[in-house]
Parts: structure tokens; C-alpha cells; sequence
């Protein structure tokens, strides 16, 4: 094979046996694949070679690097291809697509190093800048792309101790990871000034061991595959298990510029064999055969040695379970490929599988731009094929195939075509109008501008393929489920304080306050005293604690509130409620634009047929504003007698309506439907568009702190942490009002004895369906849910610093609504909570991991991974976070959002073989579509206060928006090539028919 163009530095085979990849000085990684066909030549002409056996043909060329390519490696999953160069590069490549999935550029100097963990957790890079860089990693899926893995392959740890004055003369550092993944062996070490190996600890990641027998630099490290005993494996070595009893140990082979092999035991610490001269140049590539019984070594003199070693020689090789032994307790989940228990089985498994390479083939189509043949052509009332896009209409072979379908002459069509692309095409007539622009020169003449037209005509586009192919199929009808940023949530128009509202809890205990002048004690024995007869004593609850109340004369008349403490006028709720809000400052003046709440004019400009009415006249345009004027001025000597609040309301500056409010505003929102004030008294007035009061004032326990609208909904928090939600519209609330206490941590700080700063609210928002989302400056994010009168926590610091599934987006999970919602009238009702869990985890990533708040978290959570008995902590995390988001989607009905959240977490299920996880799974799909789930025991229909789809166990044909047969049927897709969850996913699979389906497909699987 001869495809590179330079010298060959490393050859690797994947684990798998599928592929082959070489790395050379041209800088380029190929990757071949074995052909099942003879070669197609006999040998090179001009040589004596004799004939290959196998046909290796190429298969990808992968280009990233900027320099020599000096070490390869495989995942031991053959998930990952990973390559090193001389340009301080480390780059992941994807080992189903071969699609560059990251590029890593830690190192300072050359890589020349590469070794993979056998559990599949890190691979370790070895460089010229004396450092070993540990990176830890997730096994990428199929499908997945480099905007999937932007959270992955992250650095660990840099070992820097064994190599402080390592010389730089080396041409590699290949350094190996033992067979039961405790030890790195990193070459080019030193011990003072002698040459050694470094033996690194995995976990600890430190040297306390070297291996010292080399007279100069040792460039490569190799350990057998296998683990050997000292004894044969008898029934008197083994346990009832068949697993070993003896102590087992590695082998690892040693290499370098000296020429010289030596091979050591870990038993031993002498070497077991060193051979001297065993090349004329250094050694520069070592590997052993998958029993560990031969050792093939290459050197820079362009031989190959192999050294062969008898039974006994490194001991008595042990079987391959001994090592996946080792390896589970670093949580490596090597389960076996399962055995096919009938056709059934089979049929489900091809069917699964082609449709995950169905979605490989389309994304890497989508990128390279070869997808337009596969389109579907989307037929028009006429009966005629509209173009495909990305196609040129204008050619001859799109327009003779119009032709003979329909008998009509070129002119015809090129007429037919332009019509039908300027009715579906909405920008036609703006660009029309463009190329007849008429502008006015420095001299009065009037030109027409020009306009840059494409040579190759209007329907060619410089935008990339996968682009214009999106662009021009929304432009003729088809769908487009491209991502799309949209978020539910109102934008309220008063910002918050910068680090969110500051909120205060207040413990229930109490102690008695100490009094100058009086003995210890007195204060707990006059109240004694008082109760004996059964009576209560009367204390007051000063800053300072208890006292006993002293009795004085009552104040006459009205007592002025100072303006040192406005607007905080004292309620009696601020005594006894725990939780404190800090209320906004009165101000002189506020305006709220229309425009500020996000509401569009032409989305309510006419209404009823066409002819405007009353609200949508007042609020067409968008410069409708509100104005609150406080006063400034007291009318007497009263502090009390204040002139008036005006509320005013203009339309281009033209007075439409106006009201007056006997105390001072404090906030103010509103929409096209409504508008809403909240004074310092703590009344709330709700106004219609044309200035018709709706309600009576209604009184808030005290005053407003935030006051928000969303469509015909109102939202008001009180100081004292009360939140309410008003529907205008029905003039009724979907619950009681809730208080805030609950995700302030109420339950940890209302028992201490004194003032606790609370996390300060940096947002609180209501969405399209009356639901309150709340945001907290401890990365918390939370929801109430109405029917369940509980708060919900969607997003936490727990899942950011532990999950896998952090900030991913394994299908399209940003603020996500697909065209198809679009293209729908009532999108209030598809687009419900669009957006929201992904808004709430990104305010998490922000308040925490950016500002670094989460720093000793994430330290318990690393030094936990290496841990006896936390083996599964990172995986159960992560399937627990995938849960919270699925849950979270429902409650919100976010429906692309569940859709998505549902696949990833079934592809976890399978691959993490949760045979239970995905038993219940199933049944909570089909349990809609069983009449015989669906009722409780009695034979009754449950009651539920859920809304219709909101629940796995509710009645109905949908969940979430979507028919429980279309999620049944994709879930058992992806779960349909896991065979050891065959006996579980193959019944449903029958039940809905898919077998039939792919048989009738693929007519060879019998």
C-alpha cells in the first residue's frame, strides 16, 4: 500500500479488526478497510514482491495536522481514532465517520506519544514539552459530531516530576497502559541522571517506581495484552468462578536508542531478559500478538524482529476475563455481543441499525452537500413536480423530464416555473425591487442602482450546499426541522439588580434578649412567673432577641412613616413571614414600551376579518407607552398628603387615556392585552388597552418586588417571597399563591436563631402557559407545578460538575422548535416551554462553573472517580441527569425538547444494558395504549389533575405532544441492536408491527 507520500511513523489496527490507520511525515492519517475481493493486481510492476494476500484498499483520508504525524491510537472500543504530531496537536477523530470530533492543543512542543486506557476512561499523550497529559473521555456514539463532544475529552491531569530533565534527542515517546489499567509505562524518563521508565499510578497519577537498565533514552514502552501466574491455571488455582487465585502479574517491554531490548516481570525488579544490539539503528515501534507470546520490534534500519517466547518463560498466560476482572472495578462495561435467539431478534437488529446509519449518511451528506438526489419531490395541487432543491431548473434534463411527463414545450414550464417560485418565494418581489431602486446623484440626475446578480443566474447562491439546500426547501413547502432559537419565556421589562434580587431568611428560634442592669436569668423567671395560672406573656421580637413587652401609651392619631425607610411601609405579614425580598426604590418616573414586552405590532395589528378593533387600534403601532409620574412634592405638612400618581398612556406622543392612584408606583408591565400597575401599598391595578378598569385594586400582603405579564397573564412576587398568577382573561389564578421559601433553603436555615443571606433571585419568569420559572444565583433553576403545588428543580450545580450529558446536545436540544410548529396557526400551544430547560442549565454553567463556584465540588467529585465502590458514580449520574431532563419535559410540554431528552436517554439504556430501566420504559410508552393500563384497580379511570399527556401512566394516545406508538416504535429502533435486550424491546416490536415492516424492506432476511 502506497498512499502516502513520505516516511510512515506509526501503523495501528483498530480492536474491532474493521480498519487500519497510518500516520506518516506527509501529515495526513490514512485509514484503510479490508476488501473482500482479490487484489486486482498481481504485484508491482519492476519488483520481485510477491503477490499481496489481502486487498486493503483506502478507505478515508483524514487531514489535521500541520506537521508530522508521529503516534496513533485506537479507543479499545474502536469508538475514537486519536493522533499526535509535531505540531503540538492532538486530534479526535470519530471512529464510525471519521469526522474530526476535537482538536486538542495542550501541549507546548511535540507530541510524540500515545497510549489508551483499556477501561475506556482516559488516553495519556506524551510530549517534548516533559509532560504526560491525562485525558478523559466519554465514548461517542455513532451519530455523534464535533459540536456533541465540545464537552468532551477533557484534561485531567499533567504529570511533569519523571521527566524535569528528560533529553529532547528522542524521535518518539511511546509510552503503554498495562492490561489491567493501573500502571502507565512513559519512556524517556530520567532518575537523576540515568534513563529509566516511569511507572505512573493511575488515579493518583504519580511515580514511585523506575525501571533503570538502559544505557541511553528509552523511546518506546510496550506491556503484553495478557496477565500471567506463575503456575498453569489448574481447578486448584481457580475459585468456583474459574477466576484465579494466584497473584497475577504484566509483562512490559522496553526499547530505545541503545539498541537494546529488555523485557521486565512486575514481580521481579530486575529485568527479565536484556538483549544488546539487537539493531543497527534505535528501535522505534514495539507490539506484542494478542496471546502475549511473540514480541515484534521495528527499527529505523528498516528491520523487523520477532522474538518468540516459550511457555514459562514470562510465566503462564491467563484467560481474557482475568482482565476485564481487573478492569471492572475501574468501571469498564465490556458486555459480550449476546447471542440472536430467533429471526425476530435479527430482523430488529438490521432495522436498527439502519437507521442509525441512515442518520450518519444523512449528516455527513447534509455537510459535504450530496443530498440533494435524495430528497422527496413535493407535488403541488397540479400534479406537477415542483424542482428539488439545490437542483438548476433551468437545465435541459430537469426541463425534458417535465416535458415528457407532461407534454408541454420548454417555454411553457421556464412560464409555469417562474410563477410558481414568485407565489411561494416571499422574497421575489423584494429583490424585483431592488434591481428597479432608483437613487438621486451629487448632480440631481436619477440612475437606477445596479445590483450584483450571480453570472450562473438568480437561482445560484455562494452559500455552502447543505445551506441553500435548507433555504431552498423551505422556500418551496418542505419541511425544514432545522433548530430553531426560540424561548417561552416572557422578558420582563424592570431588570433585576445586578446579581439577581437579595433575599433574607429568618430562623424561628429565638433567644432571650440579655437587659443591662439585670441579673442573669431575670427575664426566664418573670416569665415563668407570669404563666403559671395558664397565662401567655407577651414578648416582643426585638433584633436583639425576647423581652418581656413593657406597657406604655398608645400613640394618637396617625404617625407619619419616615422617608428613610419608604417604600416599606410596616405590614404585619413582614413580622411573622421568614422571607425577605428587597423592594425597588421609588422613582419618579416610569415608561414601559410596548415594544419592550416583546410583542410584535403586526401580530395583533387587525383582528375580526380585517376591520381593526378597539385594543388592536390602540396598540397597532409599536410606540404605545405607559408612563407612571410619582410626586415629588407634599401637599400640607402631612407626610401623608401627596399629590397623586398619574398614570398615563400615549400613542405618537397623543394622550390616549388617563388615571390617577392615591399611592406611589412602584412598577408597571403590560401587553397588547392589558396593562398592570403595583404601588407601595401593595394594591395591583389592571387596566384594559383603552384605560376601562378590569379589577378592583387587588391587596398583596405587601409590596410587589416583581411584576411581569405573558400573553393574558399576570405575575406578581411580594416582598415577603408570595407569588401569584393571575389569567385576566378568566379573571381566575391556575393556583394559590405559592412562596418562594422552598428554593430560597428554608428547610436549612429556619431553624437558626438569627438572619441568614439567602441565594438572590436572578430571574423569575412566567411562560406561555401560566408557568413560573425561577432562576437563582446558586445555579438552581426551578418551575412550580400547578398540579402537584410543589416546586420542581429542572437544573443543578450536582448535574453540571457530574453528568456526561452536561451542556450536550447529542440531537438538536437548544432552544429548539421544529418549522412544522411554525408553519401552525396556534403556536402558543406547540411551542410551550421552548427552550426553557436549556436556558435554565446554561444559567447554572454561568453563576457556577464559569465564576468558579463550584471548585471543591468538582475536586470531591474527581477524587471520588478513582475510588473503591464509586465505580458507577459518573454513569448513574448521568442517566439520572438524562432522567431529570425527560421529567422536566414533560412537566414544562416541551415537546421537540422531550423528543430529544427521550432518544438520548434510551441510547444510554442500551448502551449501559439496564435491562429493568428499559422494561419500565416501554411499559410507561405503551401504557396510553393499553385500555387495560389505563384504568386503576377498582376498574375506574384514575383521576388526575394532569393535563392530557403529561403523565407515563395517564390515559390518552399522546404524551407530550407525541403519539405514544411514534415514541414506542423509535425507542425499540434504538434499542433493536442491543441483543441482550432483545428478549425485552423484540415483544413490542411485534406488537407494533415493525417486523413486518423490515421484512417486507428486506426481503433476503428470512
Amino acid at each position: 500500500m502506497s498512499y502516502h507520500s513520505g516516511t510512515i511513523h506509526t501503523v495501528r489496527f483498530s480492536p474491532n479488526g474493521r480498519y487500519l490507520a497510518s500516520g506518516a511525515d506527509d501529515k495526513i492519517v490514512c485509514v484503510y478497510i479490508l476488501d473482500p475481493n482479490p487484489p486486482s493486481h498481481a504485484s508491482t510492476f519492476g519488483t520481485n514482491e510477491p503477490p499481496p494476500v489481502e486487498n486493503w484498499r483506502i478507505f478515508r483520508r483524514l487531514i489535521g495536522h500541520d506537521n508530522d504525524v508521529q503516534d496513533l491510537g485506537w479507543s479499545y472500543d474502536s469508538s475514537i481514532l486519536v493522533s499526535v504530531g509535531l505540531d503540538s496537536k492532538v486530534v479526535v477523530w470519530s471512529g464510525h465517520t471519521f469526522e474530526k470530533l476535537k482538536t486538542l492543543s495542550n501541549h507546548q512542543s511535540h507530541v510524540k506519544g500515545l497510549t489508551f486506557d483499556p477501561a475506556n476512561k482516559y488516553f495519556a499523550t506524551a510530549s517534548d514539552d516533559r509532560t504526560i497529559k491525562i485525558f478523559r473521555f466519554t465514548p461517542p456514539g455513532p451519530n455523534s459530531s464535533a459540536h456533541d463532544q465540545m464537552n468532551n475529552f477533557m484534561l485531567e491531569q499533567t504529570i511533569n516530576a519523571p521527566f524535569s530533565s528528560s533529553p529532547l534527542t528522542t524521535y518518539f515517546r511511546r509510552c503503554s497502559w498495562s492490561p489491567d489499567g493501573n500502571h502507565i509505562a512513559a519512556a524517556n524518563a530520567v532518575n537523576g541522571p540515568v534513563s529509566s521508565v516511569a511507572i505512573i499510578n493511575r488515579g493518583t497519577w504519580d511515580s514511585d517506581i523506575n525501571l533503570i537498565g538502559h544505557e541511553g533514552p528509552v523511546e518506546v514502552c510496550s506491556f503484553s495484552p495478557r496477565l500471567f501466574a506463575k503456575e498453569p491455571p489448574t481447578k486448584a488455582t481457580q475459585d468456583g468462578k474459574g477466576h484465579s487465585t494466584q497473584g497475577l502479574v504484566t509483562v512490559i517491554a522496553c526499547a530505545g536508542q541503545d539498541k537494546a531490548l529488555s523485557v521486565w516481570i512486575t514481580s521481579n525488579p530486575r529485568p527479565l531478559i536484556i538483549t544488546q544490539d539487537l539493531a543497527v539503528k534505535s528501535i522505534s515501534d514495539l507490539a506484542w500478538t494478542p496471546d502475549g507470546r511473540s514480541l515484534f520490534a521495528t527499527s529505523l534500519d528498516g528491520s523487523v524482529i520477532a522474538v518468540v517466547f516459550e511457555d514459562g518463560d514470562l510465566g503462564f498466560g491467563v484467560g481474557l476475563e482475568e482482565n476485564e476482572k481487573s478492569l471492572a472495578k475501574f468501571g469498564a462495561g465490556r458486555r459480550g455481543v449476546g447471542i440472536i435467539e430467533g429471526t425476530d431478534g435479527l430482523l430488529l437488529e438490521e432495522k436498527s441499525k439502519a437507521g442509525e446509519l441512515r442518520g450518519v449518511e444523512g449528516r455527513m451528506g447534509a455537510l459535504m452537500g450530496d443530498g440533494e438526489g435524495k430528497s422527496e419531490k413535493a407535488v403541488n395541487g397540479s400534479g406537477i413536480a415542483t424542482p428539488m432543491s439545490g437542483i438548476n431548473v433551468n437545465g435541459p434534463g430537469a426541463m425534458n423530464s417535465i416535458d415528457a411527463q407532461n407534454g408541454r414545450s420548454n417555454q411553457q414550464n421556464n412560464d409555469w416555473l417562474a410563477t410558481t417560485h414568485a407565489q411561494h418565494d416571499p422574497n421575489t418581489a423584494k429583490v424585483e425591487s431592488l434591481k428597479q431602486r432608483v437613487t438621486i446623484t451629487k448632480d440631481g440626475k436619477r440612475r437606477i442602482a445596479p445590483m450584483l446578480v450571480s453570472p450562473s443566474g438568480a437561482a445560484e447562491s455562494s452559500l455552502p450546499r447543505s445551506r441553500l439546500m435548507a433555504a431552498s426547501a423551505s422556500n418551496y413547502g418542505a419541511k425544514d426541522d432545522a433548530p430553531q432559537s426560540i424561548l417561552d419565556l416572557s422578558k420582563p421589562f424592570d431588570g433585576l439588580p445586578k446579581g439577581g434580587l437579595a433575599a433574607l431568611l429568618l430562623g424561628n428560634k429565638r433567644k432571650l434578649a440579655a437587659i443591662d442592669g439585670e441579673d442573669e436569668g431575670h427575664v426566664e423567671k418573670s416569665i415563668m412567673t407570669s404563666s403559671r395560672n395558664g397565662a401567655v406573656p407577651i414578648l416582643a421580637n426585638t433584633i436583639d432577641g425576647l423581652i418581656p413587652v413593657q406597657s406604655s401609651a398608645g400613640s394618637i392619631g396617625q404617625q407619619p412613616t419616615p422617608d428613610f425607610i419608604r417604600p416599606a411601609v410596616i405590614n404585619p405579614s413582614l413580622l411573622v413571614s421568614q422571607v425577605r425580598l428587597a423592594v425597588p426604590k421609588v422613582r419618579v418616573h416610569i415608561v414601559r414600551n410596548l415594544k419592550a414586552s416583546g410583542d410584535k405590532p403586526s401580530s395583533f395589528a387587525l383582528s375580526n376579518g380585517g376591520v381593526p378593533s378597539s385594543d388592536a387600534s390602540l396598540s397597532a403601532a409599536g410606540d404605545v407607552v405607559l408612563e407612571a409620574r410619582n410626586p415629588t412634592a407634599v401637599v400640607t405638612t402631612r407626610q401623608q398628603d401627596r399629590e397623586p400618581s398619574r398614570i398615563t398612556v400615549t400613542k405618537r406622543g397623543q394622550g390616549l387615556w388617563q388615571d390617577f392612584l392615591p399611592k406611589c408606583v412602584l412598577l408597571v408591565t403590560g401587553n397588547r392585552h392589558f396593562w398592570s400597575v403595583a404601588c407601595e401599598d401593595g394594591s395591583v391595578y389592571v387596566w384594559t388597552p383603552a384605560g376601562r378598569r378590569l379589577v378592583n385594586a387587588m391587596v398583596m400582603e405587601s409590596q410587589p418586588v416583581i411584576l411581569d405579564c405573558r400573553n393574558w397573564w399576570l405575575f406578581c412576587i411580594t416582598a415577603v417571597g408570595m407569588c401569584y398568577v393571575w389569567n385576566i382573561k378568566t379573571l381566575e389564578s391556575p393556583h394559590p399563591p405559592v412562596s418562594l421559601a422552598p428554593v430560597l433553603d428554608i428547610a436549612v436555615h429556619g431553624l437558626q436563631s438569627h438572619p441568614t443571606h439567602a441565594p438572590a433571585v436572578t430571574s423569575a419568569r412566567l411562560n406561555s402557559a401560566g408557568r413560573i420559572v425561577v432562576s437563582l444565583s446558586n445555579g438552581d433553576g426551578y418551575t412550580y407545578s400547578p398540579s402537584m403545588f410543589t416546586w420542581q428543580r429542572l437544573s443543578e450545580v450536582w448535574w453540571a460538575v457530574g453528568s456526561q450529558y452536561w451542556n450536550s446536545t447529542d440531537s438538536s436540544v437548544g432552544n429548539i422548535q421544529s418549522s412544522a410548529d411554525q408553519a401552525t396557526k396556534d403556536i402558543a400551544t406547540t411551542s410551550v416551554s421552548a427552550g426553557i430547560i436549556p436556558h435554565l442549565e446554561r444559567n447554572t454553567t454561568n453563576e457556577m462553573l464559569v465564576r468558579g463556584r463550584a471548585y471543591a465540588l468538582q475536586r470531591m467529585i474527581k477524587s471520588l472517580l478513582s475510588r473503591e465502590g464509586f465505580e458507577g458514580f459518573e454513569s448513574g449520574v448521568s442517566v439520572a441527569h438524562l432522567e431529570n431532563r425527560v421529567a422536566a419535559a414533560i412537566l414544562l410540554g416541551a415537546k421537540e425538547e422531550f423528543r430529544s431528552y427521550l432518544e438520548m436517554y434510551a441510547k444510554r439504556l442500551g448502551a449501559e444494558g439496564l435491562k429493568l430501566k428499559v422494561g419500565e420504559l416501554l411499559r410507561g410508552l405503551l401504557n396510553g395504549m393499553s385500555e387495560e393500563d389505563s384504568t386503576v384497580e377498582g376498574g375506574e379511570d384514575a383521576p388526575s389533575r394532569f393535563e392530557s399527556g403529561r403523565s407515563w401512566y395517564g390515559a390518552g394516545e399522546e404524551l407530550c405532544g407525541w403519539p405514544r406508538r411514534e415514541l414506542l416504535k423509535s425507542v425499540i429502533l434504538i434499542l433493536g441492536k442491543h441483543r441482550d435486550l432483545q428478549r425485552v424491546t423484540v415483544p413490542y416490536a411485534n406488537l407494533l408491527g415493525v417486523m413486518d415492516e423490515q421484512a417486507s424492506v428486506n426481503p433476503m432476511v428470512s
